[in-house]
């Protein structure tokens, strides 16, 4: 086999390939095989009819592309793994010749991950909000644990925000009943915004037995989009009453013994989710300066299949109903232009992305253990709420196990990006990034869970 590359832009590439009938034998043989399943001849059982007699009923070209069909995608794959392109995507393959005892030729365009130049990664610096835990998240870590203990006792005064209310609904658009809006006895807390827009205005004042109405624009279901006139009525108001912050509810709430140790210990639980939130931060900022100082030719087609990919999700929850969802995008005051522009701009920077790190990942040699990728798995599946087998197999029928494991190699190489960056806090102080992620051997973990 002869293969050839020209370079048609820097992330595209035409390759030519020539194929000599000797090298396609094996492919003849099976070719002949398959057919012979297929046609019925007197005197020969399936798939014993012998080469000469199968084309002399068939004729020669049904063989020819049977043969091209299966030969033409192997020798691709060949004449990419003997060359130095880095191929991305599906290529564009143009039978140009079937000379018959002779040659069979084609070409394949394809886009192609362009030469990229990385600057030295100690002169990368980037700045991270300091880590402080005020008093007042610490009580309200406190209240919320708190209100996992509390009780709902009834109230007879106006409902407010807060309170747990049973209420019937139902609403109706243009004079016509929405028979998914109608329903009785729902419990509801008055701010949670768990359910349709308005209804927190209308409940807040209410006392029991009072019926409000109000109109809003359904966002799910037949009438999405919709103005609604719904009417509401408040059956019940219940508040939470929560126990006291003292030693009694230490000893209920926690393994420890006073007030003060719990209140200590979420102090210094907080204290470590800033800390990882500010090691994310870094992360974060670290690759936004990476790409600031790195030019990288696109190739159209990724992104552009990037973009389709993400107008696909944004369009799931309306199952993929344009007029329903520009019907959103109007709700957002958002244009349908803006929505396009902000998506392709999304699309960019994670196809930028991933050609960066993926070059950072092949110069420093990168690579992902099974454990990594096991972890990985296991991450991805807790997320899912499925067992890591019901996951892996889900995983492989959808052809995804081959981008886990590029998320997790892209990661990795980010981690390195950042070890050798400076990072400081708001003050000036540059940060220990040992203490902010942990020792190194321990990034595995780190890439897991980051690889998103």
């Amino acid at each position: 086999m002869k293969s050839t590359v020209e370079h048609l832009s820097p992330t595209r590439v035409r390759i030519n390939v020539e194929v000599p009938f000797d090298e396609l034998k094996p492919n003849f043989d099976r070719a002949y095989k398959a057919l012979a399943q297929q046609v019925r001849i007197p005197g020969f059982r399936p798939g014993k009819v012998p080469a000469r007699v199968l084309e002399s009923r068939i004729g020669r070209g049904p063989v020819l592309d049977e043969v091209v069909n299966e030969a033409v995608p192997a020798k691709y794959l060949e004449a990419v793994n003997s060359s130095e392109v880095r191929t991305l995507g599906t290529p564009d393959i143009e039978v140009t010749k079937i000379e018959d005892g002779a040659e069979i030729a084609f070409t394949a365009e394809v886009d192609v991950r362009p030469e990229i130049t990385v600057p030295a990664f100690g002169e990368l610096s980037v700045s991270v909000d300091d880590v402080e835990v005020t008093e007042d998240e610490v009580t309200e870590q406190l209240d919320s644990l708190r209100a996992r203990f509390g009780t709902l006792a009834g109230v007879e005064r106006p409902a407010q925000e807060g309170d747990f209310v049973s209420i019937d609904l139902s609403a109706t658009v243009d004079g016509e009943d929405v028979e998914d809006a109608n329903t009785s006895g729902l419990s509801y807390e008055i701010g949670s915004g768990q359910l349709i827009e308005g209804i927190d205005d209308a409940l807040i004042g209410a006392s029991e037995g009072d019926t409000k109405t109000f109109t809003t624009k359904l966002v799910g279901g037949e009438y999405a989009g919709k103005d609604a006139e719904v009417s509401v009525t408040l059956n019940s108001v219940k508040e939470r009453q929560l126990p006291e912050a003292d030693d009694e509810f230490a000893l209920l709430a926690s393994e420890f013994d006073t007030v003060e140790e719990l209140v200590a210990d979420l102090r210094e639980r907080l204290g470590r989710v800033k800390k990882m939130q500010q090691g994310m931060e870094a992360r974060d900022n670290v690759l936004d300066a990476l790409l600031e100082t790195v030019e990288v030719p696109l190739p159209e087609k990724i992104v552009e299949s990037e973009i389709e990919a993400r107008q696909h999700d944004a369009l799931h929850p309306f199952d993929q109903d344009e007029a329903r969802f520009e019907e959103w995008l109007e709700q957002q005051e958002k244009t349908r232009e803006e929505f396009d522009a902000e998506t392709r701009a999304e699309a960019e920077k994670a196809v930028k992305t991933q050609l960066v790190l993926d070059t950072i990942a092949d110069s420093e040699d990168v690579s992902v253990s099974d454990d990594e990728l096991t972890q990985r798995i296991i991450y991805q599946a807790q997320r899912f709420g499925m067992s890591p087998d019901q996951f892996v197999q889900q995983a492989q029928q959808s052809g995804q196990l081959g981008a886990m494991y590029a998320d997790v190699r892209r990661s990795k190489a980010l981690f390195s990006v950042v070890r050798q960056a400076t990072v400081t806090d708001g003050a000036g102080n540059e940060l220990d990034l040992d203490e902010l992620f942990g020792p190194q051997e321990s990034e595995q973990a780190e890439a897991a869970k980051a690889a998103e």
